[in-house]
């Protein structure tokens, strides 16, 4: 297991090019590394309070994406910046962490979201709400490009849209919307299935991959954890875009098998954060709420999740959702409400049935439909998690206790069900 941070940067405008966007992230090698795209024609330089130095080729224009560059954060550095804008650094123990997922507009057949309205695809005015609040660390669970297809013709609500794995699209989806909440702090990014393989993994790999970018190379299909401290709290990122949800693939089972075992080697306290849920609820016969992941199942019943994990957050399912659980295992919160079309999901997520043979039952649970985001504030004992909508507005508040030698809960008072 690769022990390293993840966490990107991105400032809104730059006066080194008409397009240039730039981040700062923790790679694979170790360190910080600063990367641009750029439409210029050559990698610009990165100036620090530790010297100046001519940033390097990641990867070179190729007609779908600019010119990509990046070099490391000088050891020590307190200040860096590209083009006269500053790229801010990481807190040791964000206290204020921010949590979203899902974000892109849905383009693909018959699903038409409509970009052009805000009030259907909220995500800029999320991302606007979001930095208002100023966090000290944001979570992506996920899902950043969903514009697959071309917007059909006389379709007002996506006209003018790009479509698929490209700049055009990226910046659509994703970096400009993003823009404001980029500009304010840190983000831990992790890969959702729309980032998989067959649709836009080459891309993530390109823009928002910890590892080296060799344009060469096929697509990645499964990224190793990364583990990130938050002082007094480890995330634990997991790459699980690629396994099915309602069907088994018995080739990676063994690999999240081993993922899980390694993470018992880590000091508790875990967050174990993934795109897609272990044991989460979506709408069944008669509105019961079913699911879990088929895949993950199978691989958690051979090897459990450790006790270290304190707590899950994902997305995937377009809904809040907290759930408290039976037995060991730990408390799920799912965000996956940022832009994309909503799910509909019970609001009761009690006694939900989920896929394999893990045993797994909710002893109580909810979701909490509309979107939006939520953020988590670090206390003395515990984590108050703060729920808004896509205009910033409180729809109101859950508390996530970690367990001491035992199961924390997340419970959300004045929110039904109890």
């Amino acid at each position: 297991m690769r022990i390293f941070l993840t966490a990107a940067f991105f400032m809104a405008a730059m006066p080194a090019s008409a397009d240039t966007q730039a981040w700062v992230q923790v790679v694979a090698s170790g360190g910080y590394e600063a990367r641009v795209l750029t439409s210029d024609a050559a990698c610009p330089v990165l100036n620090s309070d530790k010297g100046d130095v001519t940033m390097s080729v990641r990867a070179p224009e190729n007609g779908a994406f600019p010119l990509a560059c990046a070099v490391p954060i000088p050891t020590g550095a307190t200040e860096a910046s590209v083009g006269g804008v500053s790229l801010p650094l990481p807190m040791v123990a964000p206290n204020r962490i921010l949590v979203l997922g899902d974000t892109g507009c849905r383009i693909k057949g018959g699903a038409l979201q409509a970009c052009n309205d805000p009030a259907a695809w909220p995500f800029p005015s999320v991302a606007a709400a979001a930095a208002r609040l100023k966090p000290d660390l944001v979570v992506h669970v996920g899902d950043y490009l969903y514009r697959e297809e071309p917007c059909p013709a006389g379709n007002t609500g996506c006209a003018g849209s790009p479509s698929g794995d490209n700049w055009p699209s990226w910046k659509a989806d994703f970096f400009a919307p993003a823009a404001p909440l980029l500009a304010v702090a840190p983000w831990v990014i992790l890969r959702g299935n729309h980032e998989d393989c067959q649709r836009a993994g080459l891309g993530y790999l390109r823009l928002l991959g910890a590892d080296v970018f060799d344009p060469a190379a096929p697509c990645n299909p499964h990224l190793a954890p990364l583990l990130v401290p938050l002082g007094g709290v480890t995330l634990a990122a997991m790459d699980n875009a690629d396994a099915p949800d309602t069907s088994i693939d018995d080739k990676l089972v063994p690999i999240y098998e081993k993922e899980f075992h390694d993470l018992a080697e880590v000091p508790a306290p875990v967050w174990y954060v993934a795109h897609r849920p272990v044991w989460a609820a979506i709408s069944g016969p008669l509105n019961l709420p079913i699911g879990g992941n088929a895949t993950i199942i199978a691989a958690e019943s051979k090897t459990p999740l450790p006790p270290n994990i304190a707590l899950m957050l994902s997305g995937h399912i377009h809904t809040f959702e907290a759930i408290n659980y039976d037995g060991a295992t730990p408390p799920q919160i799912v965000a996956g409400n940022g832009g994309d079309n909503l799910d509909i999901t019970p609001v009761n997520l009690k006694n939900a049935v989920f896929q394999g043979h893990s045993g797994v039952g909710v002893k109580d649970g909810l979701s909490v439909g509309g979107f939006g985001f939520l953020m988590m504030t670090r206390r003395e004992s515990d984590w108050l998690i703060e729920l808004y909508d896509a205009q910033g507005n409180s729809k109101g508040q859950c508390i996530f206790t970690p367990g001491i030698n035992a199961v924390g809960r997340v419970d959300c008072p004045g929110l039904a069900p109890g």
